[in-house]
């Protein structure tokens, strides 16, 4: 590493270090003489409250383990076994951070509040009927509004903690479990994605950063972890098809792509990471250019047509959403500032570390012609992910909360890291990120 790159890196992450702070510093000036936020500790909708708790222990230990051996089994374990550990550790990551706050409050409570999803589980007993009726409570004038988070997303969201009550995993606790243990595999997903369009050795160097990124304070238990596993996993389904692997990954893949789109009208920017795969995979997708897409195009059907089949519309939903977005607190957030501000969001969600490493990722089109193939490839997966990130911040429909909104996204910049030397220095910084933020902070949504 030259003085020169090393100098560029730290700049980059000081540069991220001051847009947090000024974004905490502008916010709390906002709220406190405008109130227009309506967050408590800007820009992150948190509450100040230093504490300890259960998950503490377990959380300094995995983060001293990860900083102390993750390079080093990384790069020494078989690949399979590499993938079943990295799941075991985000999960023991994600685990022990959230009890950090107890099991009530980091685990069993987080789903069960005013606006979210469990709150609404006896208003399905006829789903059919519910789902032809679902629209007709998006906006908040209509009779008996969905909450909030109900109201913000597809169907699909609600309906997986409806089916996991109906098939006896009932209460916040197996909600909180299930979005955890779903959510820490996200890792995996990225993983093999970069593997089979960069290569191993990234993937391999990638893989610490991702299984204890402080993403993982959001993951437990947010729904928006399951979430960005479900679209992690569609992007690497897509990455094995057009790899040569099978050509029945892509009718996989579409499947969760369909199931994505209804989970998060957002999550429909995933599409722009797919069609960066299908860039990287393009000699494979020439060799078979009607297999391919028909087989995706028929996986990405499923969800969409049973939906519509049961009565609930796509677009009429979003359309009614962006109403009671406008309605709510949405319509009076300022732009002005969460269009930066959300940018100290991600900044926090991902660590200075991926900073750095974007950084990293987009010096290697200037050098192309001397760059390793892997990294380039790297660097425009990367590249796709941060510009779908980007448009979901132009959009306006993400002011605030975006540290848990943007998980699925953030997921994909994290494979920056791989590019950067020292990997233990930046590890450190991004544990002991994670670890104080759950500490100094209780985190909301």
């Amino acid at each position: 590493m030259t003085p020169r790159s090393r100098y560029a890196d730290l700049s980059a992450a000081s540069a991220a270090v001051l847009l947090v702070l000024t974004a905490v510093l502008v916010g709390r000036h906002i709220q406190d003489t405008r109130r227009t936020l309506f967050v408590r500790w800007p820009p992150l909708f948190a509450v100040w409250d230093p504490h300890l708790g259960p998950g503490t222990p377990a959380a300094v230990l995995v983060a001293v383990a990860v900083v102390a051996y993750g390079p080093s089994v990384a790069a020494r374990l078989p690949w399979r076994a590499l993938l079943l550990t990295a799941w075991a550790t985000a999960l023991a990551w994600t685990w022990s951070l959230a009890l950090v706050d107890g099991w009530q409050r980091g685990v069993a409570g987080r789903l069960t509040t005013r606006n979210e999803y469990l709150t609404v589980i006896g208003r399905f007993h006829d789903i059919p009927a519910t789902l032809r009726d679902f629209t007709h409570h998006i906006v908040s004038g209509a009779p008996a509004p969905w909450p909030a988070h109900i109201a913000g997303h597809p169907p699909a969201a609600t309906l997986t903690f409806v089916l996991l009550d109906r098939i006896g995993l009932r209460g916040g606790g197996w909600a909180g479990a299930w979005c955890i243990t779903v959510g820490a595999t996200a890792c995996v997903a990225v993983l093999v994605a970069v593997r089979a369009l960069a290569d191993e050795r990234l993937a391999r160097r990638a893989a610490p950063f991702l299984v204890a990124a402080p993403a993982a304070v959001w993951v437990g238990a947010s729904a928006d972890g399951y979430f960005a596993a479900v679209a992690a996993w569609s992007v690497a389904l897509l990455a094995l098809a057009v790899t040569g692997r099978s050509v029945a990954w892509a009718a996989g893949s579409g499947l969760l792509f369909g199931l994505t789109c209804y989970l998060s009208y957002g999550l429909t920017l995933f599409a722009l990471i797919g069609v960066a795969v299908l860039v990287l995979g393009r000699r494979r997708v020439r060799e078979r250019p009607v297999l391919l897409p028909v087989l995706f195009l028929a996986g990405a059907a499923v969800v969409p047509v049973a939906f519509t089949l049961s009565g609930f519309d796509w677009w009429e939903g979003y359309r009614l959403l962006v109403t009671r977005y406008y309605e709510g607190v949405g319509g009076v957030r300022p732009y002005g500032y969460w269009v930066w501000a959300n940018l100290a969001c991600s900044v926090l969600l991902t660590g200075v570390a991926t900073v750095a490493g974007l950084r990293r990722a987009g010096a290697v089109p200037a050098r192309r012609r001397t760059a390793p193939r892997a990294e380039v490839r790297l660097a425009l997966l990367v590249a796709a992910a941060l510009l779908a990130l980007l448009a979901a911040d132009l959009s306006g429909m993400s002011k605030a909360e975006t540290e848990r909104i943007w998980l699925p996204f953030a997921m994909w910049l994290l494979p920056a890291c791989a590019l950067l030397p020292r990997p233990r220095v930046w590890l450190t910084a991004q544990t002991v990120l994670a670890l104080a933020l759950n500490h100094l902070l209780i985190t909301g949504w």
